[in-house]
């Protein structure tokens, strides 16, 4: 007995599976292509009425004399008289900023003062720090207050953490600061833009 080689019968495979292919008898009425005798046999929908006129000249031009008079304008105005456009109303002013107590409202850098009058800089960042937000401290005489690293705003009261999670202190907003005391010795802390 004669056996074909991989080859052939590889072969033979291939062109089966593209005759296959190629056959019309297994596609569905879905995936056929409409006959051009069912294209003739579509009713036309009827469509409203379609009207054509010149446009009107934009703001601050004049029509030309040679043009039609516009639909609605006076046919019996005299030639060469000129156009009355009314002036562009101006939009209306946008809305005054909004002022907001939350989170997005004390990112950014701000002065720090405690009780003794010595400042320096806290900068609150909108970047997270695991369930935080980072913080940082610059130029702090206070140690509490220079070893700050993150911050969180909760209940209308932003904390201030150091490394570990020891709250450096407690502030809420008045005005434009954010005033309230150092947690360890309960000495005042005001930051002001």
């Amino acid at each position: 007995m004669l056996r074909p080689s991989l080859p052939t019968v590889a072969a033979l495979c291939l062109s089966a599976s593209l005759g296959a292919c190629a056959s019309t008898r297994l596609e569905s009425p879905r995936t056929r292509a409409p006959s051009q005798a069912s294209l003739d046999a579509v009713q036309a929908v009827p469509s409203g009425t379609v009207t054509a006129a010149p446009l009107a000249p934009p703001p601050g031009a004049t029509a030309s004399p040679d043009a039609p008079p516009l639909p609605g304008a006076q046919a019996n105005a005299a030639p060469n008289t000129p156009t009355v456009i009314a002036e562009p109303v101006a939009p209306p002013a946008p809305p005054p900023p909004v002022v907001t107590s939350g989170r997005a409202s004390v990112v950014g850098s701000w002065d720090a003062k405690d009780a003794t009058g010595a400042s320096c800089k806290v900068t609150l960042s909108s970047a997270p720090a695991l369930d935080l937000y980072k913080a940082s401290a610059s130029g702090c005489p206070n140690k509490d207050l220079a070893r700050v690293s993150a911050w969180d705003f909760r209940d209308g009261e932003v904390y201030l953490y150091q490394p570990g999670g020891t709250v450096a202190a407690r502030l809420r907003q008045g005005g434009g600061s954010l005033d309230g005391a150092l947690t360890k010795s309960g000495a005042t802390l005001a930051l002001v833009r």
